[in-house]
């Protein structure tokens, strides 16, 4: 698959399953998924096709250097970047591991989020 559009679609599929929790955001101005309330640079994932390649940006993947470092070497090879992945092509192989890639940052977003709203020390919202 080389078509930018076609990879596009493909890595928006993979970031579609986990919009039942997330929400649409933006950051500088590039589509993001994001924690509900999550603001700033505190998005799960961010993604932009360019002239030449998608990007996909993951700030989490820097956090937890554990997690990326049990993806394949194919994959970490698109990391161009602290945060960014940039894709031309995107077979089956490859995004079978991008997908087992998110589902443990995914993890590691929502617990952090979860125990931000459990912390004594963060009050509660009030209407």
């Amino acid at each position: 698959m080389s078509d930018l559009a076609a990879v596009e679609a493909r890595l928006t599929g993979l970031l579609d399953r986990y919009r039942p929790e997330l929400e649409d955001g933006t950051i500088y101005g590039v589509p993001s998924l994001v924690w509900p309330g999550a603001t700033g640079h505190d998005y799960f994932a961010a993604l932009k096709r360019g002239k030449a390649t998608v990007g996909l940006y993951l700030i989490i993947a820097d956090r937890y250097p554990d997690d990326l470092a049990t993806a394949s070497p194919t994959l970490l090879a698109r990391r161009t970047g602290r945060a960014t992945f940039s894709f031309t092509s995107l077979d089956d192989e490859l995004a079978a591991d991008l997908g087992a890639l998110l589902d443990r940052l995914v993890e590691r977003y929502r617990a952090e989020h979860v125990a931000q709203s459990e912390d004594p020390a963060d009050p509660p919202a009030t209407s």
